[in-house]
């Protein structure tokens, strides 16, 4: 498994972990914050599960086409991405984000999740809605219960767009938790890290752009939906990776794109600053070692891989090693797994590795499995080896004395 899948398998953990995170207090290396023009944000580190940053993060607010998201986890939990979904009639206003879309041809569902998280299409939405659900309020049922099951308690949905209603709301913790299911998908997460992306399905090839210009403009930043309506303001749910650590965002309410662009790199760079990833376990590193019985050697252990994790800056890793035998007989061959190294953050365990004997380990002598000339079934072999050396020299010194011997050699002589 890749160190990217790995990573990702900690940031699906963390949407639990947030849910508990959020409620506590600001943890301390974020006291003091950015300054924001956002009345509503959150700055999240998914592998610690540590709110960074929070202002009004529990506060219900209009959400936009951030509501997207859930259409499209929808999207990608219940569908194929070859699936075909076909378009359906939408009327659109003259200021809504569409990808053009003519009623009766049919993208690929790869096609409408990029037309979703980059375009924000509204026509995209509305066709994945009647594709999965059957019709629009029957989507949004199950866009409601798929909250509710990710844990999303101050999260509703009206419909699958993002038009203001207010009955179409959530949070800057729950938007945070949503991204975080939504990025555990590689595809998503391709996908929203795209300045643009081309549909090939449907009635024609089309281009649409990421309506999040900080893809592109900041390599670090890599995702993931933004959103905007009269009332809601401009929203960003921002994702990005530097030096190996991961920062999860929401800016809700902004006045302005230029606003809504401002915080979220604010709220990153400053997150960023306050964390590192390092690597307490090396592969290939001799980390412990096993003793070898009847010798008075050990034969020395390595981690199988190196661990990497993120660790706020001063933070203390410990590792551990577990599982190991307390010695081992021979033979063994190199490589063979004893136990494990342990990498421990808080007192959790937050990632580990099998250990691997770095050397072969011979068979041990008769000798050595009786203890050695000097241990004492070695000593009783040795005198056994000496009673009967003892017995054979007297036996050959009685015959070489006995007369008859003699007789015989001087007849014969």
């Amino acid at each position: 498994m890749s160190a990217r899948a790995r990573s990702l398998g900690v940031l699906v953990g963390a949407t639990l972990a947030l849910g508990a995170a959020a409620g506590a207090e600001v943890t301390p290396a974020s006291a003091a914050g950015p300054s924001l023009s956002a009345p509503a944000a959150i700055l999240v580190q998914p592998d610690t599960g540590d709110v960074v940053y929070r202002r009004s993060a529990f506060s219900r607010r209009q959400i936009a086409s951030t509501t997207k998201l859930m259409t499209v986890l929808l999207l990608l939990e219940r569908r194929r991405l070859s699936d075909l979904i076909p378009a359906v009639p939408y009327a659109a206003l003259p200021a809504e984000s569409v990808a053009g879309l003519r009623a009766g041809e049919r993208l690929t569902a790869a096609d409408m999740a990029r037309a979703l998280l980059l375009a924000s299409a509204n026509d995209a939405a509305a066709a994945v809605a009647v594709d999965i659900g059957g019709s629009q309020r029957r989507f949004v049922r199950l866009m409601n219960e798929r909250a509710r099951r990710a844990g999303l308690r101050n999260t509703s949905f009206a419909n699958p767009i993002g038009l203001d209603d207010p009955r179409n709301y959530s949070t800057a913790t729950d938007l945070a938790k949503l991204a975080l299911l939504v990025r555990a998908n590689a595809f998503a997460r391709r996908v929203m890290d795209r300045p643009s992306a081309t549909l090939r399905s449907g009635a024609r090839v089309r281009v649409v752009a990421n309506r999040n210009t900080l893809i592109g403009a900041v390599p670090w930043m890599d995702g993931v939906k933004t959103g905007h309506t009269r009332t809601a303001g401009y929203l960003l749910v921002g994702s990005a990776r530097r030096g190996g650590v991961p920062l999860v965002s929401v800016v809700m309410g902004t006045p302005s794109e230029a606003a809504r662009n401002a915080d979220t790199l604010a709220l990153m760079t400053w997150g960023l600053a306050r964390y590192r990833r390092s690597a307490p376990v090396r592969a290939g590193r001799v980390a412990a070692s096993v003793p070898v019985r009847f010798t008075d050697g050990a034969v020395p252990l390595a981690a199988t891989r190196t661990l990497r994790v993120v660790a706020r800056r001063g933070e203390r890793l410990r590792t551990r090693v577990v599982g190991l035998p307390d010695e081992v007989t021979g033979p063994v061959a190199k490589g063979t797994r004893l136990g494990r190294i342990q990498v421990l953050r808080r007192g959790r365990v937050v990632a580990q590795a099998p250990l691997a004997t770095t050397t072969a380990v011979e068979r041990a002598s008769v000798v050595a499995r009786l203890g050695g000339w000097s241990g004492p079934l070695g000593l009783v072999l040795a005198l056994a080896v000496a009673a009967a050396v003892t017995a054979g020299s007297l036996l050959w010194a009685r015959r070489r004395r006995s007369p008859g011997r003699s007789r015989t050699r001087s007849e014969t002589a």
